[in-house]
């Protein structure tokens, strides 16, 4: 910009000076080529030497040439001095113009190192208005990290901190689990060695009572078969074997051989009925030394429930139902059934 100007000023400076020049030659030519008088000195002397030898005209002739002379040496200087106060005028002007265009260049160099400043000012300003932005953004950033990492250490420490429990938490149900577990086993030996006592307890002392029946029975056998013989003679032998293989076919069907039965094994065992039939009870008279196998006989005797024919002897014959099958002593063999 201040090229821009200085080619602006120095157009107009380097016009003026030609015009100057060329006015300037155009006067020395013009000078130069003014008409050349003799002399005036020499007339005037030679006027002084004959002035009283002359006559009057020839004075006044010389006297006017001489005027003339002067006149024109007069008017020359006039003009030469005329010429120079023009040029003087001329460069003044010039000078003037110079100084005008000199401080209208100032001016502008000024306004335009003002705008400059101004600009320079509003573009420092912005710089730090815009650094300032920067600085606050580089600033939120920071926080916006520091806040981001705080968050994810309180976060990481709550995960450790909640691992922890979970840890202590499964570690202690495990602990519970186990505590449980062995206690439940522990109950659970317990209770099998209880069972187990009381199992062999029950079965002692069934052993021992079947054993007690058996031999307050095996007094009473003889009396009481002698008994069901000589019932069996009154209503006929062969009545008394018809209801026996009836109520053996119906025990028969029910019974079922324990694993633990042996050929040679005998358990005999009382059975109570109503006239209908129906089974009330059924006890061990005699053990066969196998509980296995007197279960057995007991429960297919129970699982028979009623015997539907004893009915018909009970409405034919009440008391032969009475003396023979009101209570009924079976005798059980693995290989077969036998009364």
């Amino acid at each position: 910009m201040v090229e821009s100007n200085k080619e602006r000023l120095g157009a107009p400076l380097i016009k003026a000076l030609g015009i100057h020049l060329l006015v300037a030659m155009l006067l020395f030519v013009s000078f130069s080529k003014a008409p050349e008088f003799e002399p005036a000195k020499p007339i005037v002397q030679a006027t002084l030497v004959q002035l009283n030898s002359k006559s009057p005209a020839t004075t006044q002739t010389e006297q006017r040439i001489a005027g003339e002379a002067e006149r024109t040496a007069a008017q020359r200087h006039e003009a030469e001095e005329l010429a120079k106060e023009q040029q003087k005028r001329q460069q003044e002007q010039e000078a003037a113009r110079a100084a005008e265009q000199q401080r209208q260049a100032e001016q502008r160099e000024a306004a335009a190192a003002a705008e400059r400043a101004a600009q320079e000012q509003k573009a420092a300003e912005e710089r730090r208005q815009a650094e300032q932005v920067e600085r606050q953004k580089a600033e939120e950033a920071r926080r916006a990290e520091a806040a981001r990492r705080l968050a994810e250490e309180e976060a990481k420490k709550k995960a450790a901190e909640e691992e922890a429990q979970r840890k202590a938490a499964e570690e202690a149900r495990k602990r519970e689990e186990e505590a449980r577990r062995r206690a439940a086993e522990e109950a659970k030996r317990k209770q099998e060695a209880e069972a187990k006592a009381e199992a062999e307890r029950v079965a002692r002392l069934q052993r021992e009572q079947e054993e007690a029946r058996a031999r307050a029975l095996a007094d009473l056998l003889a009396e009481e078969t002698q008994y069901q013989r000589a019932q069996a003679d009154q209503i006929g032998d062969q009545v008394a074997a018809s209801y026996d293989d009836v109520i053996r076919r119906y025990v028969s069907e029910q019974w079922r051989r324990p694993p633990t039965a042996r050929n040679g094994m005998v358990v005999e065992v009382r059975i109570s009925m109503l006239p209908t039939g129906d089974i009330t009870d059924v006890v061990v008279l005699r053990s066969s030394g196998d509980v296995g196998f007197d279960q057995s006989a007991v429960q297919a005797v129970r699982n028979v429930g009623r015997i539907p024919e004893m009915q018909q002897l009970s409405r034919e014959n009440p008391a032969a139902f009475d003396r023979m099958y009101r209570q009924r002593t079976l005798r059980f063999k693995p290989e077969d059934l036998d009364f």
